[in-house]
C-alpha cells in the first residue's frame, strides 16, 4: 500500500492511503491525554488513531473513547462493537467459539490483511502441519515455516473484576485494523492476531452490573466496599483461570476448541493485580517437564516488550519477581503444554473505571514493588494515582511491542514450535521411559475411562489394546508432539524443597493418584505391537456389566464414584427398590464383598443391568445368602450452603454434584436464619469458605446494606445461581443456634478444609480445635493416609493406607480423650496420644499390657507421595477426618477439601460414604 504524508496549515497530519486520505482523530489524542493521570504513564504507541472514513473507532461508535471514566461496556455492548468491525473493514472477522453455562456467546475476532484474512483456512492447516513433525519431512516443515505466519492469540477478560483488557482489545483491533504505520502494517501483514475479548462473558456482565450498581460512586479504594459481585461464572470464580486440566468449564473448552484450530504461536493471557505491569516469566522453580526452549522464549518475549516499554519511558513495569512457573492448569499454559508460548500480563487495575489514589508499597518475591531491580529497572512511586485509561495505556503498549516482535521474529517463533515437537518425538523414542499403561483390571473401571478422556481432551494420544493376553488395557505411546504433557500428567511431582519462593498455587496434579486409577510406567512395550494396538478415535465409556447367577443383585464397594448417583437414580426411576450397605466384610462364594458394599431388594434384571451400563459399575447377582451386618440406606436431603462474600469452592462443590448427578438445594443465610433445618435436609455441606468463625457469623459487613443480589431490569445479569435482598449481615447467632440445633436433632453436617475450624469456632463442631503449624508449608500436595478407625462407613471402600490431596488448610487437633474422633490422619506412623501406656501403675495389680496399634516404618511410607511439603512433623498423626457426635447428629469434619477444582476424585467418595451413611456414622 502506498502512503504519503501531507501538512496542512491547519497542523492536521493527514495519511495518504489507498487513494484516500486518513487523519489522525486528535480529539480521541486529547481524552487519551485527558484521563491519563501522568504524563509518563502515556506511552507514545498509543497515541495518535486515524480516522477511518469507513471504519468507526471507539469514539465514533460508542460517543466516548476506551478507558473513560465511569464507563464499562458489557458484552452485548462489545460484542456489538466488534460486529461493526466486521461489517465494515475486510481485516476484521467475529465467530462464535462456544456459549457459556448462561447462555452467552463467547466470540473470537480475528485481525489479519485482506490477502491472509481470504486465506485463512490455508494458515491454519500450515500450523497444524509443524504441530505434528510426524506429518512432515525436514525440507516441507522449511517449506511451511518460510510461508506461514504466527498466530498470536489475545485472551481478555478471564477474571471478571480485571476490567482493563476487554475494554483495551476493542481500542487495539480498530488500531491493527485502520493505522497504516509501518510497523502495525508489518504485524497486520505477517502475524494473524486473534483475539477473544471477554472469555467470561458471565461474569463480565454481572461485574459490569456490579459497577453500576455499587461501585461506580465509589471515591476511596480503601473503603472495604466489596469490588466484585458475589458470583462470576455459573460455578467458578477465580478459579476459572485453574480450570486447565480438568477442562470442566465452558470457557475453558473454548479456549480450547481456538486453540486446536488455529494453534496459535503464542497465547497471551491479559490479567491484572500487580503494579504497574508485570510480563510473566516467574520466579521459578519452572515445570520440569517444560520444553526449555519456551521457558527461554517466556525471557525473550518479556525482555523485548521491557525494552520497548522503557523505551517509551513507562515506570512500574517488570518480570521475573511474581509467579513461579510450575503449576500447568492454568488457562495460558494451553499453549505451554502444546509446544506453544503461554504468558500472561498482570497490569494494574481498580475493577471497574473510577480512578483512585493507590498504595503499591507491597512485596513482591521479597522486594517492594517500589525498589530498583534487576528486572525493575524503572519503579514507580509508592503512591499512584490510577485510571482505568492508564491501565489500557499499559497493557495496549505491551501488547504492540509483543505483536511487534513476533512480526520481526516470525520464522523463529515457528521454527521453534516446530522443533519442540520434534524433540518431544525423538525423546518419547530414545528415553528409558516409553509409555504409560492403563489395565483394564481397575478398583474403578469408570474412572480409568475418564482418565484416558482426559488425556484426550489435552490432544495425547491413547490406544487400546484391541486383542491379545493384554485386550482393553490403554497405552499412551511416548513417540508423539505432546510426550512431554503426557510425562507431566502422569508422573509424580518433586517441587525443590529448597525453593526460594513459597509456590504460586498446587504443586502436584498425577493424575492416576487423583483419579484412584493404576498407571504403570513401561520402559518396554513389546507386549502391545503395533497391530494389536488402536488409536482411540473419540471418548471411551465404561459400560458395567452384571455377573454370576441369582436374584439378590450387590455392588461390591471400592469406593467408585457412581455408586451414589446410582441410588439416587434407583429412587428417582424406580420406588420399588431398596438397599442395604453392608457393614462388615463377607464371602459369598468366590467373591468377597467389602464394608459399603450395596445389596439390593426389589431390583429386577432389566433395571440391574440398565444401572450397570449407566453408571459404569460392575453388578454381582448371587443366590446365596448374605449374612453380614448391614444397614438400611435412607437417601438424604442435601443441601450445600454458601456465604455471599466467598463462593469460589461451593460453586466448585454444585458443579461436582450436578455431573455427579446428586440432588441438592443451594442455600444460604436465609435459610439457617429460617430454622427448622430438619424439616427440609439430612445432610448439609459447607464448602471451603475463607476466614475465621466470626467471618461465618457476620460474612459481609451490615455497614454497606441493603446490598441486594436480584435480577431487575437495570440489572439483568445479577440474581444467578442464587438471589438475596440484602447480602450484608451473616446468618448471625441465631442461625448458627439453629445449625447446631440441626445437628443436634439427628442432621449430619459436613464441612470442609478451613470451614471445619470455622464450625469448631462458633461452636458446633464440638471438640475440635487449631494446632499450630508451627514452620509447615504445605501446598496442594498429595500425601499419604492413614485409617485410624478403619471400620467407619466414612472409610468404607478405601485401604488402611491411601492418598489424598491436601492443600494449605488448618491443622486440628482433639483432646486424647476425644482420639474416637479422628477417623482418618494423615501420614502414617502411629501419633503419641495412640500408643497405650505400657508401664507399671502403682496401686493396681500387674496385668497383661495393653496391645500397641501396629505401626508403620516412615521412611517405607513417606508421607509426601507427589508434590511437597516442607516441616511435616505438626501433620503426622493428626486428623484428616473428624467424626464428631453432637447430640443426635454428627458433624463431618475434613481438614482438606475432598472436591477440590474437581480434580481430586479420588478423594470425593468419602463425602460420598458420609451422605450414604449419614444416620448410621455412629458405627465403629
Amino acid at each position: 500500500m502506498k502512503r504519503s504524508l501531507t501538512l496542512l496549515a491547519s497542523g492536521v497530519l493527514l495519511v495518504h492511503a489507498a487513494g484516500y486520505a486518513q487523519q489522525i482523530d486528535e480529539v480521541y489524542n486529547q481524552k487519551i491525554k485527558e484521563y491519563t493521570t501522568d504524563d509518563r504513564f502515556l506511552p507514545s504507541s498509543v497515541l495518535n488513531l486515524l480516522t477511518d472514513p469507513n471504519v468507526p473507532s471507539p469514539l465514533k461508535h460508542f460517543g466516548e473513547i476506551v478507558g473513560a471514566p465511569g464507563i464499562m461496556y458489557n458484552t452485548t455492548q462489545i460484542y456489538g462493537y466488534f460486529s461493526k468491525l466486521a461489517e465494515t473493514s475486510d481485516r476484521v472477522s467475529m465467530t462464535q467459539v462456544g456459549t457459556t453455562e448462561e447462555g452467552r456467546p463467547i466470540q473470537l475476532i480475528v485481525i489479519a490483511d485482506e490477502q491472509t484474512m481470504n486465506n485463512l483456512d490455508h494458515y491454519k492447516a500450515q500450523l497444524a502441519k509443524l504441530a505434528d513433525p510426524r506429518k512432515l519431512s525436514p525440507a516441507e516443515a522449511a517449506t511451511i515455516i518460510g510461508q506461514a505466519k504466527p498466530i498470536y492469540f489475545l485472551n481478555g477478560g478471564l477474571h471478571s473484576p480485571e476490567t482493563g483488557s476487554p475494554h483495551m482489545l476493542m481500542e487495539l483491533a480498530y488500531r491493527l485494523a485502520t493505522d497504516t504505520a509501518a510497523s502495525i502494517k508489518d504485524i497486520r501483514e505477517g502475524v494473524i492476531t486473534i483475539i477473544n475479548p471477554v472469555s467470561e462473558p458471565d461474569g463480565w456482565d454481572k461485574q459490569t452490573d456490579w459497577y453500576n450498581r455499587y461501585t461506580k460512586a465509589r471515591t476511596d479504594w480503601d473503603d472495604g466496599m466489596p469490588t466484585r459481585p458475589p458470583y462470576w461464572g455459573k460455578y467458578t470464580v477465580h478459579d476459572n483461570n485453574r480450570d486447565g486440566l480438568q477442562v470442566s468449564q465452558e470457557l475453558t473448552k473454548a479456549a480450547y476448541r481456538v486453540y486446536y484450530e488455529w494453534h496459535p504461536t503464542v497465547l497471551l493471557d491479559l490479567h491484572e493485580s500487580v503494579p504497574l505491569l508485570y510480563i510473566s516469566v516467574g520466579t521459578g522453580p519452572y515445570n520440569s517437564d517444560l520444553d526449555p526452549t519456551t521457558i527461554n522464549e517466556w525471557s525473550l518475549l518479556a525482555q523485548y516488550e521491557m525494552t520497548q516499554l522503557a523505551a517509551q519511558g513507562l515506570p512500574g513495569v517488570f518480570t521475573w519477581g511474581f509467579y513461579d512457573g510450575w503449576y500447568p492448569g492454568y488457562l495460558f499454559w494451553i499453549a505451554n503444554n502444546h509446544n506453544s508460548i503461554g504468558r500472561f500480563y498482570e497490569t494494574f487495575g481498580n475493577a471497574g473505571s473510577n480512578t483512585f489514589l493507590r498504595d503499591i508499597g507491597g512485596n513482591y518475591a521479597g522486594k517492594p514493588a517500589t525498589s530498583r531491580e534487576w528486572y525493575r529497572p524503572d519503579p514507580a512511586t509508592a503512591k499512584v494515582v490510577w485510571s482505568l485509561r492508564n491501565n489500557v495505556n499499559y497493557m495496549q503498549a505491551g501488547v504492540l511491542a509483543g505483536l511487534r516482535f513476533a512480526s520481526i521474529n516470525s520464522k523463529t517463533l515457528l521454527e521453534n514450535f516446530y522443533k519442540k515437537g520434534v524433540k518431544a518425538i525423538e525423546k518419547g523414542k530414545t528415553d528409558t521411559l516409553k509409555a504409560f499403561i492403563i489395565p483394564k483390571k481397575q478398583r474403578d473401571p469408570f474412572m480409568a475411562a475418564y482418565l484416558v478422556n482426559q488425556l484426550r481432551a489435552q490432544a495425547i494420544e491413547v490406544h487400546e489394546a484391541a486383542s491379545g493376553a493384554n485386550q482393553g488395557d490403554y497405552v499412551v505411546k511416548l513417540d508423539q508432539p505432546y510426550r512431554n504433557l503426557a510425562v507431566s500428567l502422569l508422573t509424580k511431582q518433586q517441587f525443590p524443597k529448597d525453593a526460594e519462593f513459597p509456590p504460586y498455587d498446587d504443586i502436584a496434579w498425577t493424575f492416576g493418584l487423583l483419579y484412584g486409577v493404576d498407571v504403570q510406567e513401561a520402559n518396554d512395550v513389546s507386549r502391545y505391537p503395533d497391530n494389536v494396538l488402536k488409536l482411540l478415535t473419540e471418548d471411551t465409556v465404561y459400560k458395567g456389566s452384571v455377573r454370576g447367577n441369582g436374584s439378590t443383585y450387590v455392588i461390591p464397594y471400592k469406593a467408585q464414584q457412581t455408586v451414589l448417583p446410582s441410588l439416587y437414580w434407583l429412587k428417582e426411576n424406580d420406588g420399588k427398590v431398596s438397599f442395604e450397605v453392608l457393614d462388615a466384610e463377607v464371602v459369598s462364594g468366590a467373591d468377597t464383598l467389602g464394608r459399603g458394599s450395596v445389596v439390593f431388594s426389589g431390583l429386577g434384571a432389566s433395571r440391574a443391568n440398565e444401572l450397570a451400563a449407566a453408571f459404569g459399575l460392575d453388578l454381582l447377582a448371587t443366590g446365596t445368602a448374605i449374612t453380614a451386618a448391614r444397614h438400611p440406606v435412607t437417601l438424604p436431603r442435601i443441601a450445600v450452603f454458601h456465604t455471599w462474600s466467598n463462593t469460589q469452592d461451593e460453586g466448585w462443590t454444585r458443579f461436582t454434584l450436578e455431573q455427579r448427578g446428586i440432588p441438592y438445594t443451594s442455600i444460604d443465610k436465609a435459610d439457617l436464619k429460617q430454622g427448622k433445618l430438619n424439616d427440609r435436609f439430612d445432610v448439609i455441606l459447607v464448602p471451603r469458605l475463607r476466614g475465621s468463625g466470626k467471618d461465618f457469623i457476620h460474612d459481609v459487613d451490615k455497614k454497606f446494606g441493603p446490598m441486594p443480589y436480584t435480577k431487575t431490569k437495570e440489572y439483568p445479569s445479577h440474581g444467578y445461581p442464587d438471589a438475596t435482598d440484602d447480602m450484608t449481615g451473616g446468618p448471625g447467632f441465631d442461625g448458627v443456634a439453629n445449625l447446631h440445633t440441626f445437628v443436634d436433632n439427628g442432621g449430619t453436617l459436613i464441612t470442609m478444609d478451613n470451614s471445619t475450624l470455622m464450625l469448631a469456632e462458633v461452636g458446633i463442631a464440638e471438640g475440635l480445635s487449631e494446632k499450630p503449624a508451627g514452620s509447615m508449608l504445605h501446598p496442594g500436595s498429595i500425601v499419604q493416609t492413614r485409617a485410624r478407625i478403619a471400620s467407619s462407613p466414612i472409610l468404607y471402600g478405601y485401604p488402611e493406607l491411601f492418598p489424598i490431596f491436601r492443600g494449605n488448610g488448618p491443622l486440628l487437633q482433639v483432646e486424647k480423650k476425644d482420639r474416637d474422633m479422628l477417623v482418618l490422619q494423615y501420614g502414617v506412623p502411629t501419633a503419641k496420644a495412640d500408643i497405650p501406656y505400657s508401664g507399671p501403675i502403682l496401686g493396681m495389680p500387674e496385668q497383661e499390657k495393653a496391645v500397641a496399634p501396629k505401626n508403620y516404618a516412615a521412611k517405607d511410607h513417606p508421607y509426601v507421595i507427589s508434590g511437597m511439603v516442607r516441616n511435616e512433623e505438626p501433620i503426622q498423626g493428626e486428623g484428616a477426618v473428624f467424626n464428631v457426635p453432637v447430640g443426635k447428629g454428627r458433624v463431618v469434619g475434613f481438614t482438606f477439601d475432598p472436591l477440590h477444582r474437581y480434580l481430586n476424585h479420588h478423594d470425593a467418595p468419602l463425602v460420598w460414604n458420609a451422605v450414604i451413611n449419614w444416620n448410621h456414622l455412629d458405627k465403629k
